[in-house]
């Protein structure tokens, strides 16, 4: 009796906290999981790890993870596979797997954790951009959502050309972490002062593996990441006829990470040759594979899919550059992280060109609500339905003569 008055309790202090507030939280919570991942993948490359073997193990978590979730949950909505839908499950991993994670990889060792996270945020108006091109997407340009839309693109596409051609004067420059202070401090108090040079230049070799990619190609790895944000909005797109013919989510995520974990095992075979890269030298590799699999690919997918369904696309968008500041600061306390001018200038352009995106699709989706809102009046106006509603009248008062809509706005 005790366990079910406290179970009856416990749900209704569930019941009693308010949806929106729910999804602010979990959107808050899905920022940080990522905003861990990018610092924890910078480790990982810090580390030593394989960029080849990190993939393999991390789909290999997700797909474990995901895996009896599809299997048990979509069972009766799933359709019976066919040629046709592997080869679309193999194409979409080869985009939103494959190439989507190993850019971003080759791209993080470039440059780093901030700059990597900015540039995401051009996600959205790149995937608008190609949806546009092949005709998905519609644009009106005599419609103020319409110039918003272009707007905001060019403004995403400026501002990911600056971090990649212009890095700029450092703007910031943390100190080194405490253990790096207390490193320092044993170091100087037992070599003498005859060998401080040695001394300094070992203090800097370990401080180039905490911070920024010191003598690694800046330009070079900003271009990786726009491949991996290219990668991305391909992946975005050409899901969603997908998702129409297989309206089974889970399902069709599982298949597609079953695919990509194929293609990267093939590509580890041939091009990583060291038997080495393959086992875990230290706690944290197998920390940053573990977060990669369980936190940026199991619940954060769970988390955004249940996000969207409530909240809608734009909501779960709208908290990308959340993200972008979340990294900063991590990144900054972690790695001793610096920040440049260039990086900030490009991130405040992509994060005004997201919003005018987003606000130019919010007001797209008024728009249609409202002319489909005038077209049943429209309906209900002729004279046909005009006798009807007065039939109606005196039978059913209270049973609105409009349905509510079940669409999710």
């Amino acid at each position: 009796m005790a366990d079910a008055v406290g179970s009856a309790s416990a749900k209704r202090m569930c019941c009693s906290v308010p949806e929106r507030l729910q999804l602010h939280g979990a959107m808050l919570a899905l920022q940080f999981g990522y905003a861990g991942f990018h610092v924890v993948s910078r480790a990982a490359l810090n580390m030593g790890i394989s960029k080849l073997v990190f993939p393999v193990y991390r789909n290999i978590i997700a797909l474990l993870m995901l895996l009896p979730f599809a299997y048990f949950l979509e069972k009766k909505d799933r359709p019976a596979i066919t040629l046709n839908f592997l080869v679309q499950f193999f194409l979409l991993a080869l985009i939103g797997i494959t190439a989507n994670q190993g850019f971003y990889l080759l791209g993080l060792d470039n440059t780093s954790p901030t700059f990597a996270s900015a540039i995401q945020n051009s996600v959205p108006a790149i995937t608008f951009l190609m949806a546009a091109v092949l005709r998905i997407e519609h644009v009106r340009l005599n419609r103020k959502d319409g110039i918003a839309k272009v707007i905001g693109t060019i403004f995403c596409v400026a501002g990911a050309s600056v971090i990649t051609l212009y890095k700029g004067p450092t703007i910031y420059s943390p100190t080194p972490p405490l253990q790096m202070m207390r490193l320092m401090g044993n170091a100087t108090s037992i070599v003498s002062s005859s060998s401080s040079l040695s001394s300094s230049s070992s203090s800097s070799a370990i401080m180039s593996t905490l911070g920024d990619a010191n003598g690694k190609s800046w330009t070079l790895g900003c271009l990786y990441l726009i491949g991996h944000c290219l990668s991305w909005s391909g992946w975005l797109v050409f899901q969603a006829p997908v998702l129409k013919k297989y309206p089974a989510r889970l399902s069709v995520t599982s298949y597609t990470c079953f695919f990509g974990l194929i293609q990267f095992i093939v590509i580890a075979a041939i091009f990583e040759r060291d038997a080495q890269a393959w086992i875990f030298h230290n706690g944290g590799e197998v920390f940053s594979i573990l977060y990669a699999g369980v936190v940026a690919s199991g619940i954060a997918f769970a988390v955004q899919i249940w996000c969207i369904d409530r909240g809608g696309p734009v909501f779960v968008a709208v908290y990308q550059p959340v993200q972008t500041l979340v990294v900063a600061i991590m990144a900054s306390v972690a790695l001793g992280e610096e920040f440049y001018l260039g990086g900030i200038i490009g991130a405040v352009l992509i994060i005004v060109g997201l919003y005018l995106v987003l606000w130019g699709k919010n007001e797209e989706r008024k728009f249609g609500l409202i002319a489909q809102a005038n077209s049943r009046a429209g309906i209900l106006s002729t004279p046909e339905h005009a006798n009807n509603r007065k039939s109606q009248a005196k039978t059913s008062l209270t049973q609105p003569l409009i349905p509510p809509s079940t669409e999710n706005v």
